[in-house]
């Protein structure tokens, strides 16, 4: 925002053109002619968003049960998981959920041991 006040202040005082303001503060013509659009819409000179795309389905109260329900059982799949969150996420956004949070969860089924192929 400081630099954004700096140009149009340098543009007002009259310290050059909109080329030569661009050279001065080191951003691009584009920049500088955006900057006096928006004073002139009235729309402000702000940034126009600062945290766009898409929200994060697993919130921190989500992230709490994982924990829960990793701690009373630690053998649940990362399909049960996702069940007992009730959220409709990808199995693969629990994982990174789970990674995110140094938390380790079970890779495969319990199966009794195979006689004849390493397990």
């Amino acid at each position: 925002m400081d630099l954004r006040e700096r140009i149009l202040a340098a543009y007002d005082a009259g310290e050059g053109t909109r080329e030569d303001i661009a050279l001065r503060f080191r951003v691009s013509l584009g920049m500088v002619k955006k900057l006096l659009q928006l004073r002139r819409s009235g729309k402000g000179i702000e940034a126009g968003y600062a945290r766009c795309g898409r929200k994060a389905m697993i919130q921190a109260v989500h992230r709490q049960r994982l924990r829960e329900l990793l701690s009373e059982s630690p053998d649940l799949t990362l399909e049960q998981l996702r069940t007992q969150l009730g959220l409709t996420v990808t199995v693969q956004a629990i994982h990174y959920a789970l990674a995110d949070m140094d938390l380790t969860y079970k890779k495969r089924r319990s199966a009794p041991a195979s006689r004849t192929a390493r397990t």
